[in-house]
């Protein structure tokens, strides 16, 4: 016969195990904190264990060699873009403080819970703002094909922070965080989604500089911070696009099936271009070297590098640009640079079109050492009076390591160059394939996450949005010298090139492309409702 332990017997008979024993410390800490906030029952247990109340606090607060910081809880932006747990913003401390200091201002009393009450809308409403900087750029108006994905983000809606309908009127307490000391929810879910979830999304939030950050939230968000043009601002951009549109439909008609990678779909990146030259020269700049693909280069240079029309004709007709080189270049038409002077309000800007080879971002290296010359040569330590624009297509930038080669050096000593404009003409298809075959992100742009560039999504479709988005990138990267993104949503209205037939390889896209209104005649038409002017005015420009 056996005998069992005390132990053994206590162990067979209690209900205190091991995995109960965190239960019972929390219990016991309770007891000796307050033993009135505990069942009668446990009082006395715990009373019957004999320990003074000085032993039972000791035990409760656990070992002294305790870390008081582990585990670590982050609680940065990028973890909570992550996880979806966004704290409340600063803003939402001293929310009881404030609302109760202007009540009093005011005259009115408010009760414990009404503070309460108020304090939570405050939080919630900061919450929902946070939410819209970080996410918002996910469900804005992007495509102009109205084919990209329509994902529902419940985190993006009032019902998820506990707002009905009936709580869209309530005044609620937000301390200029919009530009409004007080605003309703109704007000306030306004104001975000136009700033965050309209043709011109800014995507922000990944960048850890609070200074970059806020910069760009100051200049972007708020009453009063739409984008506005005066009225020569919208007639200048619209003859932009009377040229760019002009010069492709010459084209198409004259040289019928000539490959020649024509912009038709994108033609708000002529428009786009002039506003980083003008706006550019603005802020000191004095020389911009442009690298980019085949597609769009004849209009650009054309539009924007204004090389002579009859030069552009007389390569379609296999003759040189330059007829004093005998030997020529021996290159095709969409492969050539040039240079020229522009000016805007009195600043001359020099622009220099890097020659490139068929190789899709190759070009994006030469550029970049052009840029650090030019610079060394300038004595320009600030690295302000040169700058690289890259224009890339939506699959390369994506799928050319050369891309990342280029964002992994831009930031070093011996390398950097003062930040480079990133311009993609995002097509939505690369040659013959589909987005969702060709990369894992959700963007071409999510490469330049890695050096926390700002990347600003716009629909090519609008023309302002897309210069608006071209005049912050460029005050950004003049005032931070870091690299910028700028990603237009667009379509190509031929395929591949003029000579393809797009309806074999992309039937669904290109059905919806032959009814897809021009890029222009939506700009006019919009320019007509909005009265600024008649539309006889508007056909005599494109037929100048």
């Amino acid at each position: 016969m056996t005998e069992q332990s005390p132990n053994d017997q206590f162990h067979a008979s209690s209900f205190m195990q091991g995995h109960n024993a965190e239960y019972l410390e929390q219990l016991y800490a309770q007891y000796a904190r307050d033993p009135s906030a505990l069942d009668a029952a446990w009082v006395e247990f715990f009373k019957a264990l004999g320990d003074s109340p000085g032993e039972a606090e000791a035990e409760a607060a656990g070992p002294s060699w305790a870390r008081t910081d582990w585990p670590p809880i982050p609680g940065d932006d990028l973890t909570a873009a992550l996880t979806g747990e966004y704290p409340a913003a600063a803003e939402a401390k001293e929310a009881g403080k404030k609302i109760a200091a202007k009540a009093e201002e005011k005259g009115v009393e408010l009760t414990d819970a009404q503070i309460q009450r108020a304090v939570l809308d405050s939080i919630r409403a900061l919450m929902i703002i946070r939410a819209y900087r970080i996410r918002g750029h996910l469900v804005a108006d992007l495509d102009p094909l109205g084919m990209r994905d329509q994902t529902a983000h419940p985190e993006l809606e009032p019902e998820s922070y506990g707002f009905t309908d009936v709580d869209m009127d309530r005044p609620i307490f937000i301390d200029n965080v919009l530009g409004l000391q007080m605003a309703s929810m109704r007000q306030i879910i306004e104001i975000v989604r136009r700033t965050y979830c309209g043709t011109f999304a800014l995507q922000y939030m990944h960048i850890s500089n609070p200074v970059e950050a806020s910069w760009l939230k100051e200049r972007i968000e708020g009453y009063g911070k739409e984008i506005a043009f005066t009225k020569n601002g919208r007639k200048a951009i619209l003859n932009s696009m009377v040229e760019a549109e002009g010069f492709e439909k010459f084209l198409h008609v004259k040289y019928m099936g000539t490959k020649r990678f024509g912009l038709d779909g994108a033609e708000s990146l002529i428009p786009a271009m002039e506003q980083i030259i003008k706006r550019g020269g603005a802020l000191g700049v004095e020389e911009v070297i442009i690298g980019m693909p085949h597609r769009g280069r004849l209009s650009v240079l054309a539009n924007v590098m204004q090389k002579p029309y009859r030069a552009i004709f007389n390569e379609f007709q296999g003759g040189s640009s330059k007829p004093e080189d005998v030997d020529g270049s021996g290159d095709v038409k969409y492969h050539l640079g040039a240079s020229s002077d522009r000016e805007f309000d009195g600043n001359s800007v020099h622009l220099s079109l890097t020659a490139n080879p068929s190789h899709l971002e190759a070009v994006n290296p030469v550029v970049l050492g052009k840029v650090r010359a030019k610079q060394d040569q300038k004595n320009d330590a600030e690295r302000v009076k040169v700058v690289a624009v890259l224009l890339h297509g939506d699959a390369a930038f994506a799928g050319q390591g050369v891309v990342a080669e280029g964002f992994g050096l831009s930031g070093l000593r011996g390398h950097r160059t003062g930040g480079t404009i990133h311009i993609i003409v995002n097509n939505q298809i690369g040659f013959t394939t589909a987005p969702h075959f060709s990369r894992s992100s959700p963007y071409p742009t999510d490469i330049a996450l890695m050096v926390e560039a700002p990347i600003f999504h716009v629909n090519g479709d609008d023309p302002e949005a897309v210069v608006h988005a071209a005049r912050v990138a460029t005050e950004f990267r003049q005032k931070f010298h870091k690299d910028v993104v700028i990603d237009i949503f667009c379509y190509r209205r031929f395929g591949h090139n003029e000579g393809d037939e797009p309806m074999f390889t992309n039937p669904i896209m290109y059905n919806t492309i032959k009814t897809q209104k021009t890029t222009l005649q939506l700009y006019t038409d919009r320019l007509i409702r909005d009265g600024l002017m008649p539309e006889g005015e508007i056909d005599d420009m494109k037929t100048a």
